[in-house]
């Protein structure tokens, strides 16, 4: 038996604006360890698709659930940033398929929540925002102008669906399933402290029963400013 039989398949699934490609750097240390990783451009986020406009989360719910479905072991699952919708669904509609999930900068969603409601729908997919706007939500910490440039070179807008979908929950065996936060732009500290207080953003961490932390400090993006940390990180878990 190979060591990839031995472990969970990795999936890896970015977040908004962001396909298969921006995983590479990590795929290839996790690759070198042994383990199969399998990076996941989500409906929506693949510029050949003539309809991606018309992607909604439960297209890329689907998608995740037929990759995890086409493995013989529960799968880990890792969600960067805006992953966490589709991600949050598969959660609570096959939590049996699910190894663990490590969210990266990023944090499971409360049921009802969207990620922007009442963006309108006439006015399209949304585009990867001016990097000056982008750092007031998002830290761009340790990326040099070339990351920055294939960014923006190879981002796909983001569709209107999507953002405004809320995610309906009814499954709480989600919260059996073994949860790692890699705490980037805010300490492990500062998401527990913000998970106590209640906040909308990570309302649902206290309620996960096998939980642990892992601070990687860098900026939004880790698997571009310090992929080889990352994957140590999930080659550990």
């Amino acid at each position: 038996m190979t060591s990839q039989e031995q472990h969970p398949t990795i999936i890896l699934i970015p977040g908004h604006w962001l396909g298969a490609w921006a995983w590479d750097d990590v795929v290839t240390e996790l690759a070198a360890a042994g383990r199969q990783a399998i990076p996941v451009t989500l409906p929506g986020l693949d510029p050949t698709d003539a309809d991606r406009a018309q992607r909604t989360l439960d297209d890329q719910f689907q998608e995740i659930e037929r990759i995890a479905r086409d493995r013989a072991q529960p799968v880990v699952i890792v969600a960067h940033s805006g992953a966490n919708g589709p991600v949050t669904l598969m959660l609570d509609r096959h939590p049996a398929l699910l190894h663990r999930v490590i969210w990266v900068d990023s944090g499971p969603v409360a049921p009802g929540a969207a990620f922007a409601a009442d963006y309108p729908l006439e006015a399209g997919p949304l585009p990867l925002p001016p990097f000056e706007a982008l750092g007031q939500q998002a830290s761009l910490v340790d990326l040099d102008q070339q990351t920055l440039g294939r960014f923006r070179e190879r981002a796909v807008t983001e569709p209107a669906g999507v953002l405004r979908q809320r995610v309906e929950l009814a499954n709480d065996a989600r919260f059996d399933v073994p949860t790692t936060f890699v705490c980037n732009s805010l300490s492990s500290a500062q998401v527990q402290e913000m998970a106590q207080a209640g906040h909308p953003m990570f309302a649902e961490v206290t309620r996960f029963r096998d939980v642990s932390y892992v601070d990687l400090e860098t900026g939004h993006w880790p698997m571009w400013s310090r992929p080889a940390d990352l994957a140590r990180i999930i080659l550990t878990l």
